[in-house]
């Protein structure tokens, strides 16, 4: 950012306050403003050339005041500005900074104090439009800055702007995964959520919006702690909240994690309804993390083995040819055609966009799998019989990783056969082979079985009517 850039911004954060003035004030205040002004003013005009004689000009403002007031606030926002931005002092900036709190209470009006502190936490955190220009700084001096804001907040009695600045610290924690000194301030805000008596539906509205940012957080570290337990939890929380408008920036989050959970469980169905709703409250909210969850959902269609192609959605469709998309777009070409070869190729040639990242990496062994089933699914269906090893040529895998998959094909019931190890064999049951085979051999016993009886029958017979001829004699005999 150039120097005309940062003069041109803090005009524009000078012109943004709104001040109540009195209408009786006498005219000799009204030239004592005039005169401190035109200081404030040629103080900023030596900020590019000579930073030291822009501070001791803003300084002799702030210490010439008879009271404090506007002018003394803005200047000590200028300090601050330059100490920490420009001539990477912050611990001086700490020191201006609680100089300009000590205004907050009373001498400037609440909405434009907010705003001007809410704008150097930005800074100070590596955020906002100044992001660019602010220096790295220890843990310690970022968290002295928000504690010297929660103290002026609890003796202005500021509940607002203290929630916010300990929600901004608690995503500035998250970023930098920083998770111990992150519970502690996701506590305190959780206690800000708990219902009040007497509060409205717009304070309970409020506290639900607050209370799903803090799940987006929340859930975001312990996906990134693999705590999936704490993260289920927390999501099914999360779903339960229903008097709430919240940013679509954090539903995407909480989505987006909902369905990485899913896809971490296998339970394809449901972690594409959570990634798409995902990309549709990042798209709304213009983040590019939709770029990524896109990636996350086209993996998911293919994992679950769909025949739909995810960028004919209408949502979809302007990303198909996006550069960190187009590698994606042309996965799922290859693997609508079984094209195993072309979808290794693929990914091989697409690391930075496509198996960079860890998440997607992990899959990567379970669509090349799918992929692989797919295309012994449908190469097999002219065949009675196949060599094992002519399927791992062609697949460029080993025999005995062919064997697994189809051995899980046939468990599943996805094709009919057996696996005739010796041989070396895949044997499939056409036109219901096998099947006639059992019936043949039923039948062949049952004749058996039959035959059998018919014998056991005539020799019963014989031997009872032998039996009848000898008894008879006796009697006659008698």
């Amino acid at each position: 950012m150039s120097d005309d850039e940062f003069m041109m911004e803090d005009a524009a954060d000078d012109e943004e306050y709104d001040f109540d003035y009195d209408d009786d004030e006498e005219e000799e205040d009204m030239d004592g403003a005039g005169d401190i002004e035109n200081q404030y003013y040629k103080a900023k005009s030596l900020k590019e050339d000579d930073a030291e004689g822009a501070l001791k000009a803003f300084r002799s403002i702030v210490d010439g005041q008879d009271e404090k007031g506007e002018w003394g606030f803005k200047a000590l926002k200028q300090m601050t500005k330059m100490n920490y931005l420009h001539l990477h002092q912050p611990q001086k900036a700490i020191e201006t900074y609680k100089e300009l709190l000590s205004y907050t209470k009373t001498h400037v009006t609440r909405n434009y104090a907010e705003k001007s502190i809410n704008n150097i936490l930005d800074y100070v955190g590596g955020e906002g439009k100044h992001a660019a220009l602010s220096p790295k700084v220890p843990l310690d001096t970022l968290e002295e800055f928000y504690e010297a804001t929660r103290v002026a907040c609890d003796e202005a009695k500021n509940e607002r702007l203290s929630t916010k600045s300990n929600l901004k610290l608690a995503k500035l924690w998250l970023d930098r995964k920083e998770y111990d000194r992150l519970s502690p301030i996701l506590k305190s805000l959780h206690a800000t959520c708990a219902p009040s008596s007497g509060s409205g539906s717009s304070d309970d509205q409020s506290k639900g919006s607050l209370l799903l940012e803090l799940y987006a957080i929340e859930i975001q570290m312990y996906s990134d702690l693999k705590e999936n337990r704490k993260l289920k939890e927390i999501y099914n929380a999360a779903m339960q909240v229903k008097n709430a408008i919240p940013h679509p920036r954090v539903m995407g989050a909480i989505k987006e994690c909902g369905g990485k959970m899913w896809m971490m469980e296998k339970a394809w169905a449901k972690a594409s309804t959570d990634l798409f709703e995902s990309f549709r409250q990042y798209d709304e909210s213009g983040s590019t993390q939709r770029i990524q969850v896109l990636k996350y959902l086209v993996l998911t269609y293919m994992l679950m083995g769909s025949e739909i192609n995810p960028f004919d959605s209408q949502e979809t469709k302007p990303y198909k040819n996006d550069p960190q998309i187009i590698a994606m777009t042309s996965l799922v070409t290859a693997y609508q055609r079984r094209d195993v070869k072309e979808a290794e190729k693929i990914l091989k040639a697409n690391r930075a966009t496509i198996t960079g990242d860890p998440f997607i990496n992990y899959f990567v062994g379970d669509l090349l799998r799918s992929l692989r089933t797919q295309y012994i699914i449908d190469i097999i269906k002219p065949y009675t019989r196949m060599e094992l090893d002519s399927l791992a040529k062609t697949l460029n895998i080993p025999r005995a990783e062919v064997e697994s998959l189809v051995v899980s094909l046939i468990l599943d019931n996805k094709i009919k056969g057996k696996i005739d190890q010796v041989k070396g064999l895949l044997i499939l049951d056409r036109f219901n082979a096998a099947s006639k085979e059992r019936y043949i051999a039923l039948n062949n016993m049952s004749s058996q079985i039959e035959y059998l009886t018919s014998r056991i029958e005539a020799e019963k017979l014989t031997r009872e009517s032998g039996r009848g001829g000898w008894s008879g004699g006796m009697a006659a005999f008698g």
